[in-house]
């Protein structure tokens, strides 16, 4: 096993490098730069992902008593101030550029939804990364409060994918960065969103574009029945209602008949009602669609507790947004891996395995037959070596 590469260098293979080396050209990257390229300051970033490293000086040690390692990788040197100027100094577009890059690739081989229809099926919100006001006075929030939000829209598959992601200063309302956003998404999806995003202009021009939306209603709106469907009160169903909406304002920005559907839900016990211009799908399955929107909370709960997305390598914008734009890089490397491997087990068991073994060099196909438990199975010769 000694002529393998490391487990790094198989990750770092699957970056499209052309396309890496375009980013850099294009926002001129490696302008004026003598040793720490664009390719050495990304894969230390990688590194403190995958190796949950919480300082420079961490990083920097880590990377030290492996620097045998550094000709498969890229790597030719590595200093706690080269790599501070490089978070402050160094365009983070460049990161952001290729977490497009893997998401293209991961698209193509992800497996769909668990519904019975074949609409793509989305979920779009927005969660807080909270920061300390004094240390980045950059990011205010509120009166002693900063933060940064991450607006994300999520395709359903099997373990979701990020399929659009905006980082935006937390004071940003969640829809009008929606209105903003050009949403890539085609004609006949369908997209799942919370009462922040009841805009009634924007709504509309999603069924302008064919896309079906599903939304909870609030307490306040006003409007009239203009039909009625028998309701399936054994799955759930109280009522289910065509409307049309009487608001001033309202009625002007959406002018179409809209479906409201009254739902129980018989887990939570919990009585809930649903705004959508679908009115082919049932009225339970509507409900349905809502309630795997929770899946978005529950990717956003996942990066917040495995990527080091809350903790920071610098206090600049360009420092943070670098980071995690790397962080979001490696969540969709794991992705891949499992997608295209078939991996029985959690992202977060593979993120373990990858930790352990990043400098092994064994075969990353050998590695994912084990698991964080069995680990100690594969040895590296030359780490054998090493002890002698």
């Amino acid at each position: 096993m000694s002529h393998l590469n490391t487990i790094y260098n198989q990750l770092l293979h699957l970056i499209p490098r052309h396309k890496f080396d375009s980013l850099v050209l294009k926002h001129s990257g490696d302008y004026y730069t003598k040793s720490f390229d664009s390719w050495q300051h990304f894969i230390t970033l990688l590194y403190a992902q995958i190796k949950s490293k919480d300082s420079l000086r961490d990083i920097v040690t880590g990377l030290i008593t492996h620097q045998s390692d550094w000709y498969h990788i890229g790597l030719e040197n590595i200093h706690r101030s080269t790599l501070s100027d490089a978070n402050n100094r160094r365009n983070y577009q460049i990161f952001e550029g290729i977490f497009g890059e893997l998401l293209s690739r991961c698209k193509d081989i992800t497996p769909k939804h668990k519904f019975r229809f074949d609409n793509p099926l989305y979920s779009l919100d927005a969660s807080v990364i909270d920061l300390c006001l004094n240390m980045f006075p950059w990011a205010v929030f509120r009166k002693k409060k900063g933060g940064i939000k991450l607006h994300c829209l999520l395709e359903h598959k099997a373990d979701c994918l990020p399929d659009f992601l905006v980082i935006t200063d937390a004071k940003q309302h969640d829809v009008r960065v929606a209105k903003d956003m050009d949403l890539p998404i085609l004609s006949d999806s369908i997209i799942s969103v919370d009462r922040a995003y009841i805009h009634f202009k924007w709504l509309y021009s999603l069924k302008l574009r064919r896309i079906w939306f599903v939304t909870r209603a609030k307490e306040n709106i006003q409007y009239k029945v203009v039909g009625q469907q028998k309701p399936n009160k054994k799955k759930g169903v109280i009522f289910d209602k065509t409307i049309k909406l009487t608001g001033f304002y309202a009625k002007q920005d959406y002018p179409e008949e809209l479906r409201m559907i009254k739902y129980r839900d018989k887990e939570t016990d919990k009585t809930l009602v649903f705004l959508t211009d679908n009115f082919y799908l049932a009225a339970s399955t509507i409900a349905q669609i809502y309630k795997s929107r929770w899946q978005i909370e529950l990717f956003f709960k996942w990066i917040k507790q495995n990527l080091k997305i809350k903790s920071f390598l610098g206090t600049s914008k360009n420092a943070v947004l670098s980071q995690i734009w790397v962080a979001m890089c490696y969540y969709l490397i794991v992705a891949y891996i499992k997608y295209q491997t078939k991996y029985s087990y959690s992202l977060l068991e593979l993120t373990r395995l990858l930790s352990e073994a990043i400098f092994l060099r064994v075969s990353i196909l050998d590695l994912l037959s084990l698991n964080s438990n069995t680990l100690h199975r594969i040895r590296s010769p030359d780490e054998q070596l090493r002890l002698f």
